[in-house]
């Protein structure tokens, strides 16, 4: 085994919170690869719709839509990247003041309060990828619920992350390192 797992097990006491980080793991490792291969695709869409467009005087019928497409779940995919680092917006004026155990036991609180709420985002993205799951694209043949099938997976794994903060368990890195194996 890789130090990264090494690593798991210093964090996590018991073998439920240690498969809980090791799958945690995996599924940031993946989102990841996907938010590369999403903003890699959209960027190279783009530069071939330009290229078509202002060389060749031509244009691809679905070159806004499927950028767009690409675009929504890159961002989505790395929401919960954010949320497991603490990088998302937050007023601490009063928060500041606190005791240091009362922060702490807060932010336990906060992220139950936000793993809940993504819980319930997550239901309700269900509803909406199976409304628009008829629905396709006005230039591709696909379904337009990809674009909500987004939303729930950037629920799904914010949830996670949040219940893995509420439990207090340490945030380990998503990405890669130069030897392409687990973090270290």
């Amino acid at each position: 085994m890789t130090s990264a797992w090494h690593q798991l097990e210093a964090h996590a006491s018991s073998p439920v919170k240690r498969h809980f980080l090791h799958g945690l793991v995996l599924l940031d490792r993946t989102s990841y690869y996907a938010i590369l291969v999403a903003m890699g695709m959209m960027t190279l869409l783009v530069s071939a719709q330009v290229f078509t467009r202002y060389v060749l005087s031509s244009s691809i019928d679905s070159a806004d839509e499927l950028s767009r497409l690409f675009f929504v779940w890159a961002i989505f995919l790395a929401i919960p990247h954010g949320i497991k680092v603490g990088i998302h917006v937050g007023i601490d004026a009063l928060v500041s003041h606190l005791p240091e155990g009362l922060q702490q036991r807060l932010a336990q609180l906060m992220a139950l309060f936000g793993a809940a709420m993504m819980a319930g985002l997550f239901w309700i993205s269900l509803g909406a990828v199976a409304s628009k799951w008829q629905e396709l694209m006005p230039t591709l043949p696909i379904t337009a619920a990809v674009f909500y099938i987004a939303v729930l997976v950037c629920a799904g794994h914010s949830c996670l992350h949040l219940v893995a903060q509420a439990l207090r368990l340490e945030p380990l890195p998503s990405a890669p390192t130069h030897r392409g194996g687990l973090p270290s």
